[in-house]
């Protein structure tokens, strides 16, 4: 009996562990340098580094949305994304999409009438930007602050609390 209580209390020892590492970990506040260095497309087809993109929006909350036109959590999300915007009006609210052709990608900019800052990963979900993110679905929201440091790295929802909690919190 004692045996068992003694095991029981390391796996959840070891559970609690794992789960505050991953929550607590480092790269979770800065993009990792594959992320920085990594080339996306613009609207008007030119290519930009998204550390470049990022410095455009310096001094500016962000909030970054992963998403695609074909991706059906996406689409609809995208009210959420729109009430968000209209709740923080004065936060840069930066699209990055995970579409397969800059043809599917703007024409799912127009058909869901995304309004903000729009670029395209040139390589997918599983491609360098994806990966340095650690992207594991989509739609995808992480919080920039005015820094440039990772407020909030992963949340799925664009109404979830952590992230409004966090744009309250960095206005």
């Amino acid at each position: 009996m004692i045996m068992k209580k003694i095991l029981l209390l390391a796996v959840f020892a070891l559970a609690a562990f794992v789960i505050y590492s991953y929550t607590n970990r480092q790269d979770d506040k800065a993009f990792k340098k594959e992320a920085l260095e990594n080339k996306m497309v613009a609207l008007d087809g030119s290519s930009i580094a998204f550390k470049d993109i990022l410095k455009k929006y310096k001094g500016k909350t962000i909030v970054i949305d992963v998403w695609a036109s074909w991706c059906s959590d996406c689409i609809k999300g995208m009210p959420k994304v729109k009430a968000l915007q209209t709740q923080f009006p004065d936060v840069t609210y930066l699209f990055v999409s995970m579409d397969k052709t800059p043809e599917a990608w703007k024409k799912g900019i127009e058909k869901y009438e995304v309004v903000g800052e729009h670029y395209m990963a040139t390589d997918g979900m599983k491609g360098v930007f994806g990966k340095s993110i650690d992207l594991n679905w989509i739609p995808r929201y992480m919080v920039i602050d005015k820094k440039g440091k990772i407020a909030l790295f992963r949340a799925i929802e664009a109404d979830d609390t952590k992230l409004i909690e966090t744009l309250k919190t960095l206005k």
